[in-house]
C-alpha cells in the first residue's frame, strides 16, 4: 500500500461518519438557559421584589389609633365620668406627614432601585448566554481536535506498519520506527486530555442547563467563523448606549442624588395631625386636634452630617461610573484585539500555512518511497501538519471566545 493514497483515504474517512450523528445546536441551548438557569430565576425574582418598593416607599406611614381613658378618684375604668370635668373615654387617631416633597423623593429613590435591579437583571441574562456560547464551543473544539487526532493517529499506525514493513526489508531504520512510536504515544496522551475537556464542556453546558452532571450531549454542529466586520468604534458605542453595568451605575448615580436632596430636606420639619374624641357622660362632649412637629433640634449633629454623607455617595457612584466605564473600554478593546488576532491567524492557517504544509507532507511521501527523503524528514512533516490544524481550531476557539464575551460586554449580536 502506497503512502499517498493511505494519507488520502484516512484523512477522509471521518466526514462521512461525523455527518450521520446528530448535531447539538447553539440556540436551543440559550432557551434552554434562559429558562432554567437558578441566577437567572433568581435575579428575576430580585427584580421583581424591587418593583414593589416604589409604592411602599411613596406611601403615608401607617396612623396611630389610640383608645383610652381617664378617672378620678379611683383606677377603675370611666370613675369619676359625668361627674368630674377631667374623667372621659374616648379616642384618638393620629396621622404623620412627612415634610412635603420627602414622600416623592422616597418613591423615586425606590424606582431609581428596582431600575438598576433591571439592569443587573439583563447583566445575569447575558453572562449566561455567553458562558453557554463559550462552553458550547470549548465542546466543538474538543471534539474537532479530537478528531484531529484520531485520523492522524489511525495515519501515523499506517507510516509505522509500513516503515516496520521496510525495515524488515533492510530499507528503514530502527530508529525511525522507535521515533514514529513516541509521536503516537504523544498523540495518545492529547487525545487523552481531549477527553477530559470534551468531559468538562459537558458538565459545563448540563450546570448551564440545570441538567444531571451526567446528561448525554450530542456533538456540536459544524461551526464556520464567518465575516468580521465590526469596529473598535462601533463596540464602543454599543457600550455607552446599552451596558447594563453601565446602565446599573447609572441608575445608582441618580439614586444617590435623589438621595441627597432628601437628606437635605431633612432639615425641615415632619409633622402629625391628631384627632380625638371623648365621652363625659352627663357632661358636654369633648373634641380635639392638634399638629404635633418634629424639630430638627439637633442638625449640627444629625442632619448635616447626613447630607455630608449623602454627598460623598455621589462622589462614590460618579467615580464608580466612571471606572466602570474604563474597565468595560480596556476589556472591549482586549476582547476586540484578541478576536481580531483570532480571525487573521484562521485565515492565515486556512489559506496558506495547512495547505502548505500539506503539499510538504505529500511531497515528501514519494520522495521517502523513493529513498530521496529519510522517514524522520516525513514524520516531521507529518507532525507539523498535525500542530498546523490543532492550532487552527485553537485560533477558532479563541475567536469565538473573545467574540460570546464581547456579546455580552455590548449586547451586539456578532
Amino acid at each position: 500500500m502506497h503512502f499517498r493514497s493511505c494519507y488520502l483515504t484516512l484523512a477522509l474517512a471521518a466526514a462521512p461518519a461525523l455527518a450521520q450523528q446528530a448535531a447539538l445546536g447553539l440556540e436551543p441551548l440559550i432557551e434552554q438557559a434562559l429558562a432554567r438557569h437558578p441566577e437567572i430565576l433568581a435575579a428575576q425574582k430580585r427584580l421583581e421584589a424591587a418593583r414593589q418598593r416604589p409604592t411602599q416607599a411613596s406611601s403615608l406611614p401607617d396612623p396611630l389609633f389610640s383608645l383610652g381613658y381617664t378617672s378620678n378618684g379611683s383606677p377603675r375604668p370611666l370613675a369619676g365620668l359625668g361627674v368630674e370635668p377631667t374623667s372621659n373615654a374616648g379616642f384618638m387617631v393620629s396621622q404623620e406627614f412627612p415634610f412635603p416633597g420627602k414622600r416623592k423623593l422616597r418613591g423615586e429613590i425606590a424606582e431609581r432601585e428596582a431600575e438598576a435591579e433591571q439592569e443587573q437583571y439583563r447583566a445575569v441574562e447575558r453572562s449566561i448566554v455567553s458562558r453557554v456560547k463559550q462552553a458550547y464551543h470549548r465542546l466543538h473544539h474538543a471534539w474537532s481536535a479530537a478528531e484531529i487526532l484520531e485520523r492522524n493517529r489511525a495515519l501515523l499506525r499506517q507510516f509505522i506498519r509500513i516503515a516496520e514493513a521496510r525495515y524488515t526489508v533492510g530499507r528503514a531504520a530502527q530508529q525511525d520506527i522507535l521515533k514514529a512510536q513516541t509521536q503516537l504515544a504523544i498523540l495518545e496522551t492529547r487525545l487523552e486530555k481531549m477527553s477530559q475537556d470534551r468531559r468538562s464542556s459537558e458538565a459545563d453546558l448540563n450546570s448551564l442547563l440545570a441538567r444531571p452532571p451526567g446528561s448525554p450531549l450530542a456533538r456540536p454542529a459544524e461551526i464556520t467563523p464567518g465575516q468580521w466586520r465590526v469596529t473598535l468604534d462601533q463596540l464602543y458605542a454599543a457600550v455607552r448606549s446599552d451596558s447594563p453595568v453601565l446602565g446599573r451605575e447609572q441608575k445608582m448615580m441618580e439614586r444617590n442624588q435623589l438621595a441627597a436632596n432628601l437628606a437635605r430636606k431633612d432639615y425641615h420639619p415632619d409633622y402629625t395631625v391628631s384627632a380625638g374624641y371623648f365621652n363625659m357622660g352627663r357632661m358636654s362632649d369633648m373634641y380635639q386636634v392638634r399638629v404635633d412637629f418634629r424639630l430638627p433640634a439637633w442638625f449640627w449633629r444629625k442632619q448635616r452630617a447626613g447630607v455630608a454623607e449623602q454627598a460623598m455617595r455621589v462622589d462614590e457612584a460618579r467615580h464608580g461610573y466612571e471606572a466602570a466605564g474604563q474597565s468595560l473600554a480596556f476589556r472591549v478593546q482586549d476582547e476586540f484585539l484578541m478576536a481580531q488576532t483570532s480571525y487573521r491567524l484562521m485565515e492565515m492557517y486556512s489559506k496558506t500555512v495547512v495547505p502548505q504544509a500539506a503539499l510538504a507532507l505529500e511531497s515528501s511521501i514519494p520522495a521517502y518511497e523513493t529513498g530521496s527523503v529519510d522517514f524522520l524528514s516525513l514524520l516531521t512533516n507529518f507532525m507539523t501538519v498535525v500542530e498546523y490544524e490543532l492550532n487552527y481550531h485553537e485560533e477558532m476557539l479563541n475567536f469565538h471566545l473573545a467574540r460570546a464575551r464581547l456579546e455580552e460586554l455590548t449586547g451586539l449580536t456578532l
